[in-house]
C-alpha cells in the first residue's frame, strides 16, 4: 500500500518539478494523518528528493539534445567558426594595410 501510495505521488504530482519544500509537506501531511511513520518520512523525503534531482538532470539533458538538433537544422554558424572568420578578417586586413603601404 506504501509503495503505491508513492508510486502515485511521484506520477501525480510530477517529480521533475517538486521543490524540497512541497516534499516535505507532503511528507508531514502523511505523517499527520497517519499513513507513514516518521522513519517512513524521512526515507520519503529522500528518495523523492533524489527521484526529483535526478528528473530534472534527465529534463536538461533532453532540453539540450533537442536544443542542438535544431541548431543544426538552422545551419547557423558555430563559435569556432565565427573565430576563425574573424581571425582571417583582421589576417587579410594586415595584408591589406601591409599592400597599401608599399604602394
Amino acid at each position: 500500500m506504501k509503495e503505491m501510495m508513492k508510486n502515485v505521488v511521484y506520477a501525480g504530482l510530477g517529480a521533475a518539478f517538486l521543490t524540497k519544500e512541497k516534499i516535505e509537506e507532503l511528507r508531514s501531511e502523511f505523517i499527520e494523518k497517519g499513513k507513514i511513520s516518521q522513519d517512513e518520512g524521512k526515507q520519503f523525503v529522500d528518495e523523492l528528493v533524489s527521484k526529483s534531482e535526478k528528473a530534472k538532470e534527465q529534463l536538461n539533458l533532453w532540453i539540450n539534445r533537442r536544443v542542438e538538433e535544431k541548431v543544426k537544422h538552422l545551419n547557423l554558424a558555430t563559435v569556432d567558426e565565427v573565430n576563425e572568420l574573424r581571425r582571417q578578417i583582421a589576417e587579410l586586413q594586415v595584408a591589406l594595410n601591409m599592400k597599401e603601404g608599399s604602394e
